[in-house]
């Protein structure tokens, strides 16, 4: 196990200590720093951009081929920390807690500490980890965005005004698909120069913005939705969720997916209303439906090749599901694809 020890006042700072003990190099082009490694300890990439509004985006997309233990003094440097997992999992606690939560995929997630402790991170060896984390430093973000933090649900209010660090917080949110998509976005950007910092910039208010939306979506929930469901069985519930939106074109059946879980399928149904607000079938379709866009608009697949590929048998269904959704119809999505690239070359 390795522990990398983080003293820094800046992000930069931070993936320039996790190089001293892990190497690679840093690239540095208009303000975006990556650090890439390539040697026995890591393999992949640690992105850092930081903007003068109080806010810094830090990536890790990388595996690390030994444990990490990653320790944070929060004592000059305590942002709130909005993180989001792509792909893998790592582990968060506060330093006067015993229990470790875990980063699940796809869970939106705010933490921040007290003044004067510690945020300890860690990271299981040969786990490919991809994670968007936004740190927020609270007083320059109020003060030079003008942002009204009242607007927030209380707690999300008191954590933006507490400007003396006294309080840990951490939320742990329902499953959300849309930063998954607004983080997908973030990559694909190909421009260069200022013009891909300002088109980060502002894909990073909407992750901000879901971030929060999310929170009080969850806390609204929380007073008007109660629940029989067990922890273990609402992380069973999460486990089949991430398996089906990694696996889209599986036959799925409600009854077979409950015997499989142990749970009733009314119990099965509670859980997706409860994290998704969705039913089974209904997040099943959601999922195929957000595949199909990505296969559509980044692969050279025609539409029957995109029915099939996320386990459709329908292509007329699969048309009229398609354009309720999103306004068009998969042949119309095709067409505004290949106008828009005939007009950028």
């Amino acid at each position: 196990m390795k522990e990398i020890r983080i003293t820094a006042t800046t992000t930069e700072g931070t993936v320039k200590q996790i190089q001293e003990v892990l190497g690679g190099e840093i690239q540095e082009r208009w303000g975006e720093y990556i650090l890439t490694i390539n040697n026995k300890n890591a393999f992949g990439k640690i992105t850092f951009i930081n903007f003068e509004w109080g806010g810094n985006l830090l990536e890790y997309n990388i595996t690390f081929f030994d444990d990490i233990t990653l320790i944070m003094d929060t004592s000059m440097f305590n942002p709130i920390h909005f993180v989001y997992t792509l792909e893998g999992h790592s582990l968060h606690r506060f330093q006067l807690e015993d229990k470790k939560r875990k980063l699940d995929q796809f869970q939106p997630i705010i933490i921040t500490s007290k003044d004067g402790g510690y945020n300890y991170g860690y990271f299981e060896k040969n786990v490919k980890t991809y994670i968007n984390l936004i740190q927020i430093s609270r007083k320059e973000f109020i003060t030079k965005r003008l942002n009204d933090a009242s607007v927030l649900n209380k707690k999300l209010y008191e954590i933006f005004h507490d400007k003396q660090h006294e309080n840990t917080f951490a939320y742990f949110g329902s499953y959300n698909l849309k930063l998954s998509n607004l983080i997908k976005r973030l990559n694909a950007i190909k421009e260069k120069g200022m013009i891909r910092i300002l088109m980060k910039e502002g894909i990073i208010y909407q992750i901000l913005s879901e971030h929060m939306k999310q929170h009080n979506k969850d806390v609204e929930k929380q007073k008007e939705y109660d629940t029989d469901l067990t922890k273990k069985e609402i992380r069973l519930i999460r486990r089949l969720a991430t398996k089906i939106a990694k696996n889209v074109a599986e036959d799925y059946n409600v009854e077979e997916m409950a015997l499989d879980l142990g749970i009733t399928q009314a119990k099965l149904q509670e859980g997706f209303k409860l994290l998704f607000s969705r039913t089974v079938i209904e997040y099943l379709r959601h999922v195929r439906l957000e595949e199909a866009r990505d296969l559509l608009n980044n692969t050279d697949y025609n539409i029957s090749q995109v029915v099939y590929s996320i386990g459709f048998s329908s292509r007329s269904y699969f048309s009229k599901i398609f354009k309720r959704k999103y306004g068009m119809s998969p042949s119309e999505f095709l067409k505004n694809k290949k106008e828009a690239a005939i007009k950028v070359s």
